[in-house]
């Protein structure tokens, strides 16, 4: 009798257990694989038959590999359109040129705006490039 009431807790066990294993897989699978953890995508990796040295990859090659397992394709980047930059940085250029002036005057507002100016361009270079 005890054995059986012990076989059914441990049974009871199994299936939490399960369960738990169950519902760590779906959140994993909610969360892009952009932002999982290396150790999160090796684990993965690691359950693609026919793959060895996951523990070795980087997280590029991680996510490269699990996306080529199940067919996501990859999305190319845009095109960048040279003209669009030399075009901000143009811009730049400029905005400098009247930040000197304002600290000439010493115009602490006019710098400020200025200076938010030209870090948002720096900014959509960075992005364009």
């Amino acid at each position: 009798m005890e054995e059986e009431i012990k076989n059914e807790e441990t049974q009871e066990e199994e299936v939490k257990d399960e369960a738990a294993e169950a519902t760590d897989a779906a959140t994993e699978e909610e969360k892009p694989l952009e932002k999982m953890t290396a150790p999160e995508l090796k684990e993965i990796a690691g359950q693609i038959p026919g793959v060895t040295g996951v523990t070795a990859m980087k997280k590029e090659e991680l996510i490269a590999l699990i996306k080529e397992f199940r067919g996501i394709a990859d999305d190319e980047p845009e095109a960048v359109d040279p003209s669009k930059i030399a075009e901000l940085k143009k811009k730049i250029v400029d905005l400098k040129a009247a930040k000197a002036a304002a600290q000439e005057k010493k115009d602490k507002k006019e710098i400020d705006i200025l200076r938010r100016r030209i870090n948002r361009l720096k900014k959509m270079t960075r992005k364009a490039g």
